[in-house]
Formats: C-alpha cells, structure tokens, sequence
C-alpha cells in the first residue's frame, strides 16, 4: 500500500482541527464544504445525536413538570362615537385618539388601581396563582421577593388589611398584558392563568373595570364642571348688569349723542381720510406718469433706437395724433431706407437723406413729448397741491375733535366691556344648559367589543414549538461541540495530513492490528552447531509475525511499500543502513522496524535488525529476552560480532541485541563512538540491509548522534495519538534528522475510521480492493 505521494502531487491544507482540505480548485469550494460536513458527521455523529436527545429529553421533561397556562383575550374599542346632540352640549375637550393618547389608554389597563379593583372583586388573594402556593420558578421567584420586601418593611407601618399586597398585585400584572392592534384604535387585554375559566373571568373583569372607571371619570368630570360653571354664571350675569348701567350712567352725565351709532365728529373726520386718500391716489399717478416722460427724455433722440422706448409713456403716446402721424412717417421712413441700403448701399447719397429725414422725424417727435411731459407736470403740482390742502383739512378737523375724545374713548371701553360680559355670560349659559342636560345621558369613549371565553387549549408551553426548539437545539448543540471537539482534534489522521504539515510523503498507512495468538509458522531446519542453536530468537507474538504468517494481509502491503520507498529513495544514492524512530515511546516505531526487517529477510536479502535503543531495548525484549551480550559488548571489544548476533530460522533475519546491564548515562556518547562507527561499516559490508530501531526524538538526544551511522531515517506517527506540535517540535530540534528522513508512517490505523477523515478517498480504504487481489482484508 504505497503511499510515496510527493509533496508537488496532490498537496493538501491543513486546517486549524488538524484535518486535511483539498486545494481548491476552480467551483471546488462547495464541494470541499460539503465533504468537510459529511465527513464531520461521519465522525462525530454520536456526538450529535446523544447531545439531541438529551435535549430533546430535557424538553419533555420541561413540558412534564410546566403546568399549562392558559390566555384569555378581550378587545376594547377606543374613540366610541357619540351621539351628534351630545357632542353638541359636551362641555369636555375631546381629543382624536393619537398615539400618545392610546398609549395613555394601555397603561391605565396596567395600572395598580385597575389591579386592585379586580383583586377585590374577584377575590383573588385566595387564589394559587396569586399568593405563590405553586411550585413553579415563578412562584418561588415571588416568595423570595416578598420576603425581601417583608424584611426591608419589618420595622415600618403595617397596613395589610388595607388592600392586597405588593406580591398579589405585582402577580397580577405580570399576567396581564394590554396591546394596540394593529393601527387601529382597538386594544387587546390577554391574561394568563393556569385554569382557562378563571383566565376568562379575569380579564373580563379587567376589561369591565377599565370601561366602568372611564365612565366614572367622564361623569366626575361633567359634574365638577358643571358645578364651576353655574358660580360662574352667577358672577358673569352681576358683572353684564353692573356693566350696563355705569356706559348708560356716563352717556347720560355727558351729554354724548351720536349719529346712525356714531359720533358726528368721527364722521366728518371718516370723510375727510377718504377724501384724502383719493388725493393721494391721483397725485401717485400723477407722479408714476412724469417719472416716465423724464425717463424717455433722458435718451438723445438723434439715436435710432430711442424711438423704440415711446410706448413707455401710456395713452398718451397712443391718444396723441401728432405724435401717431410723425411715427407713420419715420416707419415709412425707416422702411425706405433698409430698401435703398439693400440696393444701393448704406453710404449712398439717397440713403443718407432719407437717414436725416428719419432724424427730423425721430426729433419732432421728442418735442412732442417735452410737450406732452409739461402737460403732465402741471397735471402733478396741482394733484400735490389738492392734497396738502386736504391733509390741512384733517389735522383741522383732528384738532377740533380732541377736545371730546376723551369721553368717547371712556365710553367705548365701558360698551365693549359690558358687550363682552354679555357674550362670555350667554356662552356660559349655553355651556351650563348642556352640562346639565348631558348628565342624565352618561356615556363613555370605550366599550367592550366581544366578551372573553374560556380559551379551548394552552398558550404556554407550545408543545410543537418546545419539541422543535429542543430536537433543533439539541442538533445545533451537537453540530456545535461535534466541530469544537473535531478543532480540538490535534492528531495525525490521513496521509495527506502528513504531507502538508511535515513536508514528508506519507510512506504507508499500517493499519492496527489486535493481539492474536503466534500462529505455527514452519521452520527451515539448518545443520549449525550448538552455540548458533542456543541463539535463535524467540518466538515473537502474532503482530511481529505477521509479515510471514500472513504475506497477502494488508499490514503485509503497508510494510511492503515501506520497503519500496527505501529501495527508491531520490534523495541518495544508498540506503543501506535504515533508522526507525518516533517523536514519543510506543508509537509502533519497533514493530515496524521488526516487521520490515522480518519482510527484508523474507524476500531472501541478507538482512540484520540492530536494537540501538540503548535505555528501553524493547526489541530485544522480545526477540532475545536471554541475550547475554549485545552492541554494546561487541563495540567495546569484549565480545565478537557473531558470538552476539542471535538468528531467526524462518526468514534467516540477524539481530543484534542490546543488552542493558544498569544504567547507561551517557549513551549518545556511547553511539558516536568511533567503535560502533567501526561496527557499522562491517555491517554495511556483510548484510544487504540494516534495520536500526532507534529511541524515540522528544525525551532523548541519541536519535542526533546517529547521523553519521545511518544512510536515512524513516520517522514512525501513531494515528490518532501523536500531536501535530510534538512532532514538529521534535523535527525542529533535530534538522540532522529532518533532513534524512525519506518519509513517515502512520502506525496504528485504524482503516475502518480512516473513511470519515479523508472523505476525498474514501472508497480507497474499502478492504473490497484488496480482497479481489487476494489480499487479506485489515
């Protein structure tokens, strides 16, 4: 199963949750959101559903311990018309329901005094709903209010007796609600309470309530008006009667007559303005008139077109004959001219005749209207003089009635203030008449459209609604942790994963294999005498055997394509000597170097696997948990190298153990030594392969020091356990290492989950393609 896909062929991204995205292409973003959503639901779709049906769960609970509640609703018109004769006799201002007003309206309806009233006619302080006997939150919520306030009112007066307490009223609001409809001037009252019966009383009652105090407030109010009015009345009548006989007393005492209702010096002085304003009139004319012959005057005649002005100066120039015949002329004139011009040019002794001719006229003309302007300046001195006379005649006439106006303007106050007695007295009356009589016909700007009835379901709690909120919820919620619990998933999941963020190519997905039994594996008997016989390795368990217990497995196919990719490495010329490490211990880094060993040695190849993990020789643990010496002993001098190499008879593979006899402090040191390097070259020179399991990169430093004994480093990634930071970190730490690696694994796969991570390839995982091939499914 070979997956050497180079870092230019098939680059993936890596999103924040660590999982791999395509690149998109052109129109591949729907695509990629849609794979992206499928393969979240193919991973965390437990999670979904088990947090939907806790909500939903917590739904059905909620609906099984809320007790229903139930609305009842009445409509109030506002505005109600009146009859046409009382709204004659209203003595009332009656505003147009606007906003403001119907605003007015609705907190009335929600006001303490409307609840008070109802509390007390319906007898409500007995009522569960209101004196928090329930064991609802909102009971419970006004208990503890009403404690609170019962402790902060402890030391003050007591009046509970007097009306219903703040808990039932503030209860009772709180289940009452009043809104316009609409634009319309109809309001609607709901109240709520958990018996449907009781929730129709109630707002009835409220909505009677209401209606009945505007009446009360309506007739409270005609009533003290009309009380007002009839004092005033009494005081308006003495005022007109004392009014009256002061202006009849005083015309008496001062011998005033008058003409037609007017004093006859007020006459002769109306007379006068009018003549006077006659005068005025014609001396404007008079003056309008002169301004236009001056103007025309102003222009020299001896030009042309100061004749086109004329008719600026009115019907004069019109009426006059003279000056009508003197401009038939000059057109006639004017119109010989342009024609002798067309003919026989602007210059020509003709032309420039009928051109001075034309002057002649132009000037006669203009002495006729010096004429006609003089005229018109006597005609304005004598209008001017005629009003300065009539003006003489006023200021006479005004200087001779001083002497009584006095007295007329003393009477004048006293009949417009006895005649304004007298209206303000009848107006009164009026108002006093219609008062009286509106009382006996009350009526009201309300009135109830529709009584309540009991409603036949409950408002609260919806069912539908609170099932639908919680199923929705609930998958919202599971969506919501499923994407958080997937960005929080920092592993390496697929191969391309690898790829984007190593900068590796994925060499092989080795699937997870459970623990079985060592299957029987025939032996290849060899004549070796009895030193080569005590070291044969041991039988290792059924996961290290299953290169050759099972050759057409897909674990057998992942370590295959481990090998290909050293035997094709682009980036040097040998790979001979191969390392195995990790970023962390028990990452499968030696199961994998065991397993590609036992395959190496299976082919036929001269192969040795060498356990260089000096502190935690786990290989050795399992294949020559007896060595007696190892790399170690053979390095240093003290053994030889064939007395230390223990065998394996079914695929002729060569370990060297590693022997740990105490603790090793210094075992970088130990693998740059000039002995193992020695060592190491006679293995290059005896095997065709060398398979070196190295310790893990993060808690050691032995890893670097092996950089000049190993041709290239395979690095091994558990799936689904190893952060994507620890393994960078340990790449940064160690660039010698980075460099030489040819790829990393994926270890521990598990293939079946491997669809809901890369859903771009997952039917690539189906064990379907590899069983038509003879393969062993994983």
């Amino acid at each position: 199963m070979l997956q050497n896909n180079l870092q230019h062929t098939d680059r993936m991204r890596l999103p924040v949750n660590g999982l791999p995205q395509p690149t998109q292409a052109a129109g591949g973003g729907i695509t990629d959101v849609i794979n992206f959503g499928i393969g979240l639901l193919r991973r965390q779709y437990l999670v979904i559903l088990v947090t939907a049906a806790l909500a939903t769960a917590a739904s059905l609970l909620y609906l099984r311990l809320v007790p229903p509640t139930y609305t009842a609703q009445v409509q109030i018109l506002l505005a109600n018309p009146r009859p046409q004769f009382v709204q004659q006799q209203s003595i009332l201002a009656e505003p147009a329901f606007d906003l403001n007003q119907i605003e007015t309206q609705l907190q009335l309806l929600r006001s303490k005094a409307t609840a008070v009233a109802v509390i007390d006619q319906l007898k409500l302080r007995e009522d569960p709903d209101f004196n928090s006997s329930g064991l609802s939150l909102q009971s419970l919520w006004q208990r503890i209010r009403s404690w609170t306030s019962n402790a902060s009112k402890k030391h003050g007066p007591s009046d509970a007796q007097a009306g219903p307490s703040d808990t039932i009223v503030n209860a009772f609001l709180n289940r009452l609600s009043a809104g316009r409809v609409g634009y319309s001037n109809v309001i609607e009252v709901s109240f709520n309470s958990s018996n449907a019966a009781r929730a129709a009383e109630i707002v009835n009652a409220a909505a009677n309530t209401y209606v009945t105090d505007q009446l009360n407030a309506k007739f409270d109010a005609n009533r003290r008006a009309t009380s007002w009015l009839q004092e005033r009345l009494r005081d308006l009548g003495d005022q007109a009667l004392a009014a009256q006989r002061a202006v009849d007393a005083y015309k008496t005492q001062n011998n005033i007559v008058s003409f037609d209702g007017k004093p006859i010096d007020e006459q002769q002085i109306t007379e006068i303005n009018n003549r006077l304003a006659a005068a005025r009139a014609q001396t404007s004319e008079a003056t309008a008139k002169l301004t236009r012959y001056e103007t025309l005057l102003a222009v020299d005649p001896k030009n042309p077109s100061s004749i086109d002005n004329l008719d600026a100066i009115g019907t004069d120039a019109l009426n006059s004959q003279i000056i009508t015949g003197l401009r038939q002329q000059y057109l006639e004139l004017t119109r010989r001219e342009a024609e002798l011009a067309a003919r026989v040019g602007r210059d020509h002794l003709a032309v420039v005749n009928v051109r001075n001719r034309a002057r002649e006229f132009r000037v006669s003309i203009f002495d006729e209207v010096r004429r006609l302007a003089e005229v018109s300046r006597s005609e304005f001195e004598l209008a001017k003089q005629r009003q300065e006379e009539i003006e003489k005649q006023l200021s006479k006439a005004v200087s001779q009635s001083r002497s009584v106006n006095s007295a007329e303007l003393t009477i004048k106050d006293l009949e417009s203030r006895a005649k304004g007695l007298r209206s303000l007295y009848e107006t009164f009356l009026q108002r006093y008449m219609g008062s009286t009589q509106q009382e006996t016909f009350p009526t009201s700007d309300t009135r109830v459209l529709f009584p309540a009835l009991p409603p036949a379901s409950k408002s609260k709690p919806k069912t539908p609604l609170v099932l639908a909120l919680g199923i929705l919820g609930g998958l919202a919620l599971g969506v919501g942790l499923a994407l958080l619990r997937d960005l929080m998933d920092r592993v390496f999941r697929t191969s391309s994963q690898v790829e984007a963020v190593l900068e590796l190519p994925c060499l092989s997905l080795v699937p997870l294999l459970p623990a079985r039994k060592s299957p029987n594996v025939p032996v290849r008997l060899q004549k070796t005498d009895d030193d080569v016989q005590q070291r044969i390795v041991s039988s290792p368990t059924a996961i290290h055997r299953t290169v050759v217990g099972m050759p057409l497995s897909r674990y057998t196919e992942a370590i295959r394509s481990i090998k290909l990719a050293i035997d094709h490495n682009p980036a040097k010329i040998s790979s001979q000597v191969v390392g195995i490490t990790s970023a962390l211990p028990n990452e499968g880094k030696t199961t994998i170097a065991a397993s590609l060993a036992q395959l190496v040695g299976h082919t036929g190849k001269k192969a040795i696997i060498v356990d260089c993990d000096l502190r935690n020789p786990s290989l050795t643990a399992i294949f020559a948990p007896k060595a007696a010496c190892g790399i170690i002993e053979v390095a240093n001098g003290s053994r030889s190298l064939s007395d230390a190499i223990w065998r394996d008879p079914t695929t002729n593979l060569a370990f060297l153990p590693a022997v740990r006899r105490g603790p090793l402090l210094h075992t970088s040191e130990i693998l740059c030594a000039d002995a193992i390097s020695k060592l190491f070259d006679r293995l290059r020179a005896e095997y065709d392969y060398v398979i070196v399991d190295l310790p893990p990169l993060t808690p050691l430093v032995d890893v670097r020091a092996t950089s000049s004994l190993i041709d290239c480093y395979i690095l091994v990634v558990e799936w689904g356990r190893t952060k994507i930071d620890v393994v960078q970190h340990a790449l940064h730490t160690a660039p010698n290492i980075h460099e030489s690696l040819i790829g990393a694994v994926l270890s521990k796969t598990d293939t079946k989950a491997m669809a809901r991570y890369d859903g771009h390839r997952s039917y690539y995982y189906h064990d379907s393609h590899y069983i038509r091939y003879g393969l062993s499914g994983s």
